[in-house]
């Protein structure tokens, strides 16, 4: 064999090796290292100056529609107020609203003074002011609230999973905040602080992460989903009640999607209806989680809100090393549910990397005839795996091979994401990993909507 075809043979065995099967794995290295927690006397921890002064500041959707806020905040040294002050932006006139307060202990920890104020009947598309701390030091934010919804609004989510409170974490808060399209609310999936990473699920940790990422959650809603690090599940030193300090810290309008707790429900935010699951509560069938999405997914009117996008934490779908299969069950469960209904994004965390997949389902299987091979699939979501917050866990490098044919982009770094929704036939979705500029994506990819324009937009070639 000639010197010329041997290297036309070597060059085609390489590019076998790369391009087998799958998308593409991105060739950007990242330094291998485990992410570093931030100390305690870190100035993005510190607590806001004055007596009692209202800290970890935070806001949700208070409502299905977009009309009402959650505002929750904590008081160190007594309970003080339940009262938030409100106003518009073009307003003099100070509405309130009344709240409640709790607490609770964990361990050989007692939290402090647990606020949440759910104010409602605000307008949509309106800029408000919001006060807390009356009758000693108080703190003033403001938030908008979104456009009502309609089946042609334009509305911009940002995107972030397993942030954690490291020195990654901020790098990706940071980035997020900087991003000149960033959302206007985050969709959040799940994994807050990891504060069961350290001695005894230390829930000072709770208290340093809510100040940490006030920043941003004081001004826009986060939407919460849970994860398996919200599950602060403990006997071993007496502490048997799940999500404990998660659901005293973070409460979401659960009811008003008439689910009966708030690990899963959903909530119209301008053109999306984005339903909310819990990877870490029974959903298999004649369970409440399974009963209540039997009864949900009928309900969205494509019409009023064309794009369907669903949270969750274990992902469905996931070529790397870590967590593998963990979302299995529940792929089996649901996904023809999600066929069925042509959602169109499904967005999951847990895995400390990122990936994209191609449109695909595996709803052919059954045990008599085997058949177990993902296909692409037109009416099934994309599923897209962000839990590259920057936590101490690190990140997941060790990646399956060869690529399966179902996964069009992934990549081992930190970052965030959004979707950018134009109207209801087409958004724009862009992946930001923490080492590029601020406005520069790293994976992109127009949506076409299921419903109204549901042609193939795959990113493979």
């Amino acid at each position: 064999m000639g010197v010329a075809w041997c290297t036309v043979f070597v060059v085609l065995v390489l590019k076998s090796v790369v391009f087998v099967d799958g998308g593409s794995t991105s060739s950007f290295v990242r330094k291998d290292e485990k992410a570093i927690d931030m100390p305690l006397d870190s100035d993005v921890f510190v607590a806001p100056a004055g007596y009692n002064a209202p800290q970890q500041v935070h806001i949700t959707q208070g409502d299905h529609v977009g009309k009402a806020m959650i505002v929750s905040w904590v008081t160190m040294d007594e309970p003080g107020s339940n009262t938030v002050y409100y106003w518009s932006q073009n307003s003099k006139k100070k509405m309130k609203a009344k709240g409640m307060v709790t607490t609770y202990s964990f361990y050989n920890y007692t939290s402090g003074f647990i606020h949440h104020c759910n104010i409602t009947h605000l307008k949509h598309d309106t800029k408000y002011y919001y006060m807390v701390g009356i009758g000693h030091t108080t703190r003033t934010f403001w938030f908008m609230t979104p456009p009502e919804v309609g089946p042609d609004v334009p509305y911009t989510f940002g995107l972030i999973g397993d942030l954690g409170q490291s020195y990654d974490s901020n790098i990706t808060l940071t980035h997020y905040e900087m991003n000149p399209t960033k959302g206007k609310t985050v969709l959040f999936v799940g994994d807050l602080s990891y504060a069961d990473n350290y001695p005894n699920h230390d829930n000072n940790r709770w208290d340093s992460w809510g100040r940490f990422v006030e920043r941003s959650v004081a001004y826009q809603p986060w939407i919460w989903t849970a994860g398996n690090h919200e599950l602060d599940y403990a006997p071993e030193i007496g502490e048997e009640e799940p999500f404990k300090p998660f659901t005293h810290r973070y409460h979401v309008p659960y009811k008003s999607s008439q689910s009966t707790a708030p690990f899963w429900y959903s909530i119209k935010r301008a053109s999306a209806y984005i339903i909310v699951l819990a990877s870490y509560s029974a959903y298999g069938k004649y369970t409440p989680q399974y009963k209540w999405l039997e009864k949900e997914l009928p309900k969205v009117n494509r019409t009023e809100t064309p794009w369907l996008i669903v949270l969750l934490h274990a992902p469905w779908y996931n070529s790397y090393n870590y967590h593998y299969m963990e979302g299995e069950s529940m792929r089996v469960m649901y996904e023809a549910w999600f066929v069925k209904y042509k959602v169109d994004v499904v967005f999951a965390g847990h895995v400390h990397a990122y990936e994209r997949s191609e449109r695909v389902s595996n709803i052919a299987y059954n045990i008599v005839t085997g058949i177990c091979q993902p296909v692409k699939d037109q009416s099934a979501p994309v599923y897209i795996t962000i839990g590259d917050g920057g936590n101490l866990e690190g990140l997941a490098n060790n990646m399956t091979e060869p690529q399966p044919e179902y996964s069009a982009y992934r990549e081992a770094s930190f970052g965030h994401a959004t979707f950018d929704i134009k109207n209801r036939t087409h958004a724009y979705y862009g992946w930001h990993r923490n080492q590029d500029g601020y406005a520069v994506t790293a994976d992109t990819m127009w949506f076409y909507n299921r419903f109204w324009n549901p042609e193939n937009e795959s990113t493979s070639t």
